[in-house]
């Protein structure tokens, strides 16, 4: 398994059934093909789709059905097509239950950041477009990070956010390929570590604080 693989597989197990569940753009969208056996989630996309499924094979693919990355989805029996304002209804009336999103950094106080970057390096300019992020973050009932630990060697959990706020204190977990954090009201706790690591491994990469739960468990995939 490769790191978007492995962190895919461990949000997914985060989901219940009958849950409403959006897949963020990029690597979160990895997600759907991922769903525990036995579990019924409706898997909501922004351009407009409620309970799809994984990614079809190339003789199944429809040119019509995409998720919010223009990517082939599966139709599943009770599959809904809609167009972006009842999508964005749904988002913004607080429908959805879990929100999985990648992100460039989180902050300790649980501050995301997924939508710009500098149009170059150092440059005070940054590239528009946020997306459906915002909305999810701030009305979504939970808000999962999956994303990497770090990124080209710098922790991307960090004390404080220096790219622009999507939303504030949205986070409510982080999971990347090296751990588990829940987000408590004393700052980050981590749960789950990669087997063969240690906690000191984990600090070494990681800028933001965290305590460390008295029953750590080893990363579930």
């Amino acid at each position: 398994m490769d790191e978007r693989e492995i962190i895919c597989r461990r949000a997914a197990k985060e989901l219940r059934d009958g849950m409403v569940v959006n897949l963020g753009f990029g690597m979160p969208l990895g997600v759907a093909d991922f769903i525990p056996e036995g579990v019924h989630v409706w898997l909501q996309t922004e351009n407009g789709g409620l309970g799809f499924g994984g990614t079809p094979t190339y003789e199944e693919a429809d040119c019509g059905l995409a998720n919010a990355g223009a990517g082939p989805i599966t139709r599943l029996p009770g599959m809904s097509i809609f167009d972006l304002s009842y999508s964005f209804q749904l988002i913004r009336g607080g429908h959805v239950d879990v929100t999985i999103l990648g992100c460039l950094e989180v902050d300790e106080e649980g501050n995301a950041a997924n939508w710009a970057l500098p149009i170059y390096p150092g440059a005070n300019k940054y590239q528009p477009g946020m997306g459906g992020g915002m909305d999810l973050m701030f009305m979504a009932k939970k808000v999962i990070i999956a994303m990497t630990h770090t990124a080209k060697g710098a922790p991307k959990l960090v004390k404080k956010c220096k790219y622009p706020i999507t939303a504030p204190r949205c986070a409510h977990m982080v999971i990347t390929e090296k751990a588990v954090f829940e987000l408590t009201d004393k700052g980050y706790v981590l749960k789950e570590i990669w087997p063969g690591l240690t906690v000191d491994d984990i600090r070494a990469i990681t800028e933001a604080s965290f305590t460390v739960a008295a029953d750590l468990k080893e990363y579930q995939v």
